[in-house]
């Protein structure tokens, strides 16, 4: 990890496209602003933490979903013996 100390309105710069400014400091805040281009996704990281949760559940149901649809393919009385 790289750590800086920058000054308000000092910025550093990521890569040739993406600049990370100290736009405020207020007491233990710091307000940042980051220019990016638009097809790079900025989260904070609990949101993306989230958004990878709620994406493994997803793909963790979908994938029971087709095993259930895979089944019911090769055993279609299968289900009907379930209910009983």
């Amino acid at each position: 990890m790289l750590v800086l100390t920058r000054k308000h309105n000092q910025s550093i710069i990521i890569g040739n496209n993406i600049e990370i400014m100290i736009v405020e400091i207020r007491g233990d805040q710091v307000k940042i602003g980051i220019k990016a281009p638009k097809n790079v996704s900025i989260y904070r990281s609990e949101i993306y933490e989230e958004i990878m949760n709620e994406n493994k559940l997803a793909t963790e149901q979908t994938a029971v979903d087709k095993l259930g649809a895979i089944t019911r393919m090769i055993k279609p009385d299968a289900e009907k013996k379930e209910d009983k």
